[in-house]
């Protein structure tokens, strides 16, 4: 018997790196002009060095999404936060951009990915529940062909 292959299955570096490469190449999600010269948080020095940091980015929403449904760009705000330095002072906490995460949420829900949740915030759709399942399939092929 032949288990199913579902997100859960794979590593989730592996299927964060097949489904950014998946929505590159379908070409569906279009970058905002502010791509190269952003910071991901106010906590940040610089931009990303990755060109493809925001196809990583939406894969990467899209997959927590899959595994928790009703988060909303506050909770991608915190999950994506980080450490800012004060200098001689103690570091504290800092939220990540919101105006980052609710641009690729409302990409992702362009494209059917996910949908809002009647509950508040977001949910991932029959759709990209189907796509999500299917990249994780491919993984997990390649991995036991080679």
């Amino acid at each position: 018997m032949v288990a199913a292959n579902a997100v859960k299955d794979v590593s989730p570096h592996a299927f964060v790196k097949a489904y950014a490469a998946h929505l590159k190449r379908s070409g569906k999600i279009e970058l905002p002009h502010w791509n190269d010269i952003v910071k991901t948080g106010k906590f940040k020095e610089l931009a990303p060095y990755d060109t493809d940091w925001y196809y990583i980015r939406a894969a990467s929403m899209a997959r927590k999404l899959y595994l928790r449904h009703g988060i909303g760009v506050g909770a991608f705000q915190k999950i994506y936060g980080g450490r800012k330095r004060n200098g001689s002072r103690p570091p504290h906490f800092c939220k990540s951009s919101g105006s980052i995460a609710r641009h690729i949420l409302q990409q992702l829900q362009e494209i059917n990915i996910i949908e809002f949740d009647p509950k508040g915030g977001r949910k991932i759709s029959s759709q990209g529940e189907r796509d999500l399942d299917q990249v994780a399939g491919r993984i997990v092929s390649e991995e036991s062909s080679s």
